[in-house]
């Protein structure tokens, strides 16, 4: 985070432009964007797996019937290599369906086109809170919003039970609860081998940030302050290094966590194999978590509250349109489809896994679409909840927090000097980016 990224910034528009065969303004222009449409199938990615590529699939099917257009779907976990390999190709997807939180990064380097809001029919029907969250700070738009949710917590409610413990609603009663799935056996087996929180510590696009971030939030830690595309480093602050250290303090505390927390790409197989009793993550797990451990050996709740609170981070998809299209016109359909009542209501339905989890769409009612009331405890966190940043490129800031916390906790050496020299990086970064641009 020591480079200059103003003028990173500056150079990656630039060449991805030239790389796409467009002049450096045009890479922000949708009439300039490309040639006349080629007449080929709409080019859409979407970061996924399987189970929730069989959902686009379908949505893209129906998309198809209603309207005539083809559409040529290709999904992949390795979805940031690849589009970078057809950034050099000049050769951008169409469509791109990707996390909200990585939307100032493609806008910076020139892959996305701004979206005219007044044009997307049934852009009225979205939240406010939809569009702001892909708005950059001078005041245009670069997606269209698909999908929301918040993360949520969630409890072995058979071991929770089995001990005779109520459900937790403060970090004491969370970590006391946690304790005891350590500590007292709670699937009967007569072996110290169950753990209280199962944590996804990996560095990996910087996800052990985005796991570590509610908790600092509840403790009354900040990671940056500021709004409007104008941020400075909180991480720093007295309260968010009581924040950090009680998070150290959790993760080095013996039994606590799974072994391996720090390297864990995923730490799903841990409480889906009844390894650890309490998970923070977002309610895309169901459907796996319903297979195993079953659907009635876990709960899902809202955020135990710290001192500063239950916000969670609250995570989104959006509908991007890439800079190299020659198909404007069929983008802009995709959009209205997918934001619509039909489009929304099938990706949450379709075979697979949700690929709208909230809806975006004002209209719908997310619980009696689902028919399930954990989805009402979703929504419940999504009113307490935040993003990340999404005016600024906020990637490189992300990453350097997951790896400081990665390595910190890994010696449980976290204090308030190693946070100072964090929040000197950041705000190096952030002042390079030209804070209020």
């Amino acid at each position: 985070m020591t480079r200059n990224s103003s003028l990173r910034t500056g150079a990656a528009v630039l060449g991805v432009a030239l790389l796409l065969g467009l002049p450096a303004c045009a890479a922000a222009d949708p009439g300039s964007a490309g040639s006349e449409d080629d007449g080929q199938p709409l080019e859409v990615w979407s970061r996924s797996g399987p189970e929730a590529a069989r959902t686009y699939q379908a949505v893209f099917d129906a998309f198809t019937r209603e309207t005539g257009i083809e559409v040529e779907y290709l999904a992949t976990v390795e979805f940031e290599t690849q589009l970078q390999a057809r950034a050099a190709a000049r050769d951008l997807p169409d469509v791109l369906i990707y996390d909200q939180s990585s939307m100032a990064h493609y806008v910076d380097e020139g892959m996305l086109l701004p979206v005219d809001r007044g044009a997307i029919a049934g852009a009225d029907e979205l939240s406010e809170d939809s569009w702001r969250s892909v708005q950059m700070a001078d005041g245009d738009y670069y997606g269209v919003p698909f999908s929301q949710h918040a993360q949520v917590t969630f409890i072995r409610k058979d071991w929770r039970e089995k001990l005779g413990f109520e459900v937790p609603e403060t970090h004491d009663e969370l970590l006391a609860l946690a304790t005891a799935f350590a500590t007292q056996d709670p699937d009967g087996n007569g072996v110290a081998d169950t753990f209280g929180m199962a944590v996804p510590g990996t560095t990996d696009r910087g996800f052990f940030a985005w796991w570590s971030a509610p908790y600092l939030w509840q403790r009354g830690g900040e990671i940056v302050s500021g709004e409007d595309g104008s941020y400075t480093a909180a991480i720093a602050d007295d309260d968010s290094v009581a924040a950090v250290e009680w998070l150290q303090d959790v993760i080095c505390t013996p039994s606590m966590v799974q072994p391996g927390a720090l390297t864990n790409a995923s730490a799903t197989p841990f409480f889906a194999e009844g390894k650890a009793g309490i998970y923070q993550t977002g309610p895309y797990a169901f459907a796996n978590f319903d297979n195993t451990p079953g659907a009635d050996a876990y709960e899902v709740i809202t955020a135990p509250a710290g001192p500063g609170g239950s916000t969670t981070l609250q995570e989104r998809t959006s509908i991007y349109f890439g800079a190299s299209t020659n198909k404007p016109d069929k983008q802009r359909a995709l959009a209205e489809f997918l934001i619509s009542t039909a489009g929304q209501e099938l990706g949450m339905t379709a075979p697979g896994q949700p690929v709208v989890r909230l809806p975006v769409n004002e209209g719908i009612d997310a619980v009696a679409v689902y028919g399930d009331d954990r989805w009402a405890v979703v929504q419940e966190q999504l009113e307490d909840s935040r993003l990340f940043p999404s005016d600024i490129d906020f990637t490189v800031v992300r990453q350097d927090v997951a790896e400081s916390f990665n390595s910190s906790f890994g010696q449980c050496s976290a204090d308030a000097a190693s946070l100072r020299a964090l929040a000197d990086r950041m705000d190096e970064e952030l002042a390079a980016q030209g804070n209020g641009r």
